[in-house]
């Protein structure tokens, strides 16, 4: 019989020892059928991912108290916990659009990979401890490096694959470094601790500004803003299409869920507070204006919805800017809307390519003759995706402005809005 704080401890990792034991089922069962009977694995994926999700939300939930589990490696509260279900989601949808890919659908080795990455960016979310957050960073990339090139046969993919390996590596050694100054200047690596230490004035403010930029290149990457955002176009255009919409959404979901922790931990000093409100409000106007404008001229779908997403990060930094409880909570809500209208946007590029063979913008004018129900379909998503009421995406970016002028950020709100108005135009 588990004590109490044993109970806590399995139920804080339950959903990844189920990804993992689904991970184990996915290799059996690829290896067990012919190539015929392959294409179950994408069912069996989703389907195991959707018991982990019950089995989470039923048995893994969080209490009132956040509760530090497993040496002080984990941090079991409900920011973690949102993110996680918002992961599992995301790999159930990419495991059922994988499905209709020949050279994804009857592969057990994408499925494992896909449930490997899947597992990093949970503990991403949950991390409290920086060698745990690193290591759970590079669970995630690694898989989504060999997934990005998964295609080997097509120039494309390889070169995706290698171009986000590249920029992935680097930033990554940039963040490592960051986090090696900070456990010198501080001789821990638990979060929580260096946060103490911040507030008791023990850390100096040119220390704090200069780990922070260093770390933020680290960040800026897995969100894809500016100027971190020069891999996103290549990759998203190159990489298999539920990659690319995996990409787009988890991986940048994990990156939220890390960066909000972190700034608000490690950097919730007031008198570090106003100058990383100052760099992420600058970054969210780069991104989002840079993104708008970056994918307007473009002529294939998935370099636009690439630019798109950049544009979104740059949205949702506002609410992190914001800085306040209702920031968080509209920085949540809009990475759920962003998730769900992403994948459903790359589900629909992912069907027109089956209809078709292309993903230039161009072929897309007569797709309301030969699909009329998919035409629809696209622009619901692509209206939600510019704001419009009264769907998904206007309330999203509508809470994330509200923090801001709550937030006295009545400058950042506007310029979002009027980012807004020219994401209508594409």
């Amino acid at each position: 019989m588990f004590s109490s704080i044993d109970s806590i401890m399995i139920r804080a990792i339950l959903p990844e020892i189920g990804l993992v034991v689904l991970g184990l089922i996915v290799l059996v069962y690829d290896l067990a059928l012919r190539d015929e009977g392959k294409r179950g694995l994408g069912w069996l994926t989703a389907g195991g991912i959707a018991v982990v999700f019950l089995l989470t939300v039923v048995f893994s939930r969080p209490g009132d108290e956040s509760v530090e589990v497993w040496g002080g490696m984990l941090r079991h509260d409900w920011l973690g916990f949102s993110f996680t279900l918002l992961f599992l989601f995301g790999a159930a949808v990419t495991s059922l659009f994988a499905m209709e890919m020949k050279s994804l659908g009857q592969s057990g080795e994408f499925y494992f990979l896909l449930l490997v990455s899947t597992i990093g960016m949970i503990l991403m979310a949950s991390s409290a401890d920086l060698i745990m957050l690193f290591l759970a960073i590079e669970t995630t990339s690694i898989p989504l490096y060999i997934l990005a090139g998964f295609y080997t046969l097509d120039n494309k993919s390889t070169e995706s694959g290698f171009k986000y390996f590249l920029f992935g590596a680097m930033t990554s050694a940039v963040m490592l470094y960051g986090f090696s100054l900070i456990y010198g200047f501080t001789g821990t690596t638990d979060i929580y601790e260096i946060t103490k230490m911040v507030k008791t004035g023990d850390v100096s403010l040119t220390l704090a500004m200069g780990t922070l930029i260093l770390v933020m290149v680290g960040f800026g990457f897995k969100i894809s803003v500016v100027p971190f955002h020069f891999w996103a176009p290549d990759v998203y255009e190159g990489a298999p299409t539920p990659v690319a919409g995996f990409l787009s959404t988890a991986s940048k979901a994990a990156g939220f869920a890390v960066l909000m922790r972190i700034l608000l931990t490690v950097y919730a000093d007031p008198v570090v507070i106003p100058y990383w409100v100052i760099l992420v409000a600058a970054l969210s106007v780069f991104s989002m204006t840079l993104g708008n404008a970056m994918a307007i001229p473009q002529k294939n779908i998935k370099r636009l919805l690439a630019y798109s997403s950049i544009a979104n990060a740059g949205y949702a930094l506002i609410g992190v800017a914001a800085l306040s409880e209702l920031g968080i909570a509209s920085v949540v809500f809009y990475m759920v809307v962003y998730v769900i209208t992403n994948l459903a946007a790359f589900g629909v590029v992912a069907a027109f390519w089956r209809i078709s063979g292309s993903d230039q913008i161009a072929d897309y004018a007569a797709l309301s003759r030969r699909s009329p129900t998919l035409a629809i379909i696209m622009l619901v998503i692509f209206l939600s995706l510019a704001g419009m009421p009264p769907l998904g995406g206007f309330m999203a970016k509508f809470f994330v402005f509200a923090a801001a002028v709550k937030a006295g950020l009545v400058w950042l709100a506007i310029i979002g809005v009027l980012n807004t108005i020219v994401g209508l135009y594409y």
